[in-house]
């Protein structure tokens, strides 16, 4: 029997040192790190506008998705492969010509659009970085949700970026098509 005085050994999660492989980080399936080249990447913790911002897309992008049969979103604890990365995105939409069957392993394709929201960690060389690699794995289309400056940079190629502002219109565009809401919204 334990005695109340005797306090257990903590747990700690044991990470691998060094470079592992891809299908070790699958194998393993490390919550709250991406799998960058090789090497593990710790994922920011999500703050309270991180999480706002997330339910403001999610919710009305979901439902467009939903009511028109359009394919699944998924949250950022699903794992995407994008050559020599595997990435959790904020919000990921895959068509559903797209969709696996196996439910129960992370897609080993990249979304149709990924959605990522900048946290005060992040740096702006690692989120271009990250946005680009989704467009050269086959992402037809990339959100940046930027809190502080309330703007979204959509990405469609490595020439066609624009910048939205809190008065502009984010589209859907030929991926989700006739999905729209006000830049503003995603910041209420």
């Amino acid at each position: 029997m334990l005695n109340s005085q005797t306090n257990p050994e903590p747990v700690q999660e044991i990470l691998p040192h060094g470079p592992m492989t891809m299908e070790e980080f699958l194998e393993n399936d490390l919550e709250g790190y991406e799998y960058v080249k090789g090497e593990l990447v710790p994922m920011a913790a999500a703050v309270i506008v991180h999480g706002k911002i997330g339910m403001n897309i999610i919710l009305p992008l979901g439902s467009y998705v939903r009511e028109n049969k359009l394919g699944e979103l998924f949250s950022n604890e699903t794992t995407f492969q994008l050559g020599d990365r595997v990435v959790k995105p904020d919000v990921a939409f895959v068509m559903s010509e797209r969709l696996t069957e196996d439910q129960f392993k992370g897609f080993p394709v990249a979304p149709d659009l990924a959605i990522e929201i900048v946290s005060p960690s992040d740096k702006q060389y690692n989120v271009t970085e990250k946005a680009l690699a989704y467009l050269k794995a086959g992402t037809r289309l990339v959100w940046v949700i930027e809190p502080i400056a309330k703007t979204v940079m959509v990405y469609r190629s490595e020439t066609d970026i624009t910048l939205l502002n809190y008065e502009d219109t984010l589209t859907g565009e030929d991926v989700v098509e006739g999905f729209s809401c006000a830049v503003a919204e995603l910041f209420e």
